[in-house]
C-alpha cells in the first residue's frame, strides 16, 4: 500500500481538526456548513468551509478513508500544488451543482406558490425564519413542497464531492485497477466502478429516494455529481493539452 502523502496527510489532519470542532461546538455548523445562496445563513466562505465539515463519525470515516487510498496516488503522480488545486477545484464544483439543483427546486415551488396569490416577500421572510406557511400544502403537491423546504433550509456538509472528483481522476489514470465496496465481494475495474457509482447517485438524486427504502436520503447526490463532474471537465482539458505530463511544484 502506497505510503501518505504530505498534502493528504495535512488535508487528513484539518478535516479531523474540524470534525472535533464541531464537535464541541455544535453551532459551528450554521457558520460553516453550506447554506443555499438565498437563505440569509448563507455566507460567501461555505462553499470552502463545507467540504471539510461531516455529520458524523461514519460520515468522515469514509471520506477520510477515500482521500487516503485515492488522493495519495494522485498526489504522488500530480505533486502538491496540482493535486490541492484539483481537489479544492472539485469541492468548489460540487457546492456549484449543488446550489444549482436546489435553485430549481425551491424555485419550482415557489412560482406555483406565487402563482396562487401567495406574496413572495412574505414567503421569504417565513423561510428566512427556519418555518412554513402549513397552508402551501394545499397549493403544492407533498414532492414539491418538501423539495422546496428542504432545498431553502437544508445545508451540505462533507468533503465527499472533492472525493468524487478523485475517483473520476483515478480512473482516468488507472482505469484497469481494481476497486471494490464492502457489499460488493467481487473486484471491479475502475473504469466500470466509477461510472457505475455515478448512475447510482445520478438515479437517487432524481428519485430523492434511498437504495434500502422510502424517504429521502439524507445524501446530496447532486455534490458528488458536481464533484465528478468538475473532476471530469479538468481531466479531459489536461489530458487533451497534455498537462498530465507537467509538475506544478
Amino acid at each position: 500500500m502506497m505510503n501518505i502523502t504530505e498534502t493528504v496527510k495535512q488535508l487528513l489532519i484539518i478535516n479531523i481538526l474540524f470534525f472535533i470542532g464541531s464537535q464541541l461546538v455544535p453551532a459551528s455548523y450554521e457558520i460553516l456548513a453550506l447554506h443555499y445562496f438565498e437563505n440569509e445563513k448563507f455566507k460567501i466562505w461555505q462553499p470552502l468551509t463545507h467540504m471539510f465539515m461531516h455529520g458524523g463519525i461514519m460520515h468522515i470515516a469514509f471520506n477520510m478513508f477515500a482521500l487516503y487510498s485515492f488522493g495519495s496516488a494522485l498526489e504522488h503522480r500530480w505533486g502538491a500544488k496540482k493535486f490541492i488545486f484539483f481537489y479544492i477545484s472539485c469541492g468548489l464544483g460540487s457546492a456549484l451543482l449543488h446550489s444549482g439543483f436546489n435553485y430549481y427546486q425551491f424555485h419550482e415551488g415557489l412560482s406555483t406558490l406565487t402563482a396562487n396569490g401567495v406574496d413572495k416577500t412574505q414567503i421569504m421572510t417565513v423561510l428566512n425564519q427556519g418555518k412554513f406557511d402549513t397552508s402551501w400544502q394545499e397549493i403544492l403537491d407533498g414532492s414539491t413542497f418538501n423539495n422546496m423546504i428542504q432545498a431553502f433550509i437544508g445545508t451540505a456538509v462533507g468533503a465527499s464531492g472533492a472525493i468524487y472528483g478523485l475517483l473520476v481522476a483515478f480512473a482516468f489514470l488507472y482505469p484497469n485497477a481494481e476497486l471494490a465496496l464492502m457489499f460488493i465481494p467481487v473486484p471491479i475495474k475502475a473504469k466500470y466502478f466509477v461510472p457505475g457509482i455515478l448512475v447510482i447517485d445520478l438515479i437517487l438524486g432524481l428519485k430523492g429516494n434511498s437504495i434500502f427504502g422510502d424517504g429521502g436520503t439524507g445524501i446530496a447526490h447532486f455534490a458528488h455529481l458536481g464533484g465528478a463532474l468538475c473532476g471530469y471537465l479538468m481531466m479531459w482539458y489536461w489530458k487533451k493539452n497534455q498537462f498530465n505530463d507537467k509538475r506544478w511544484n
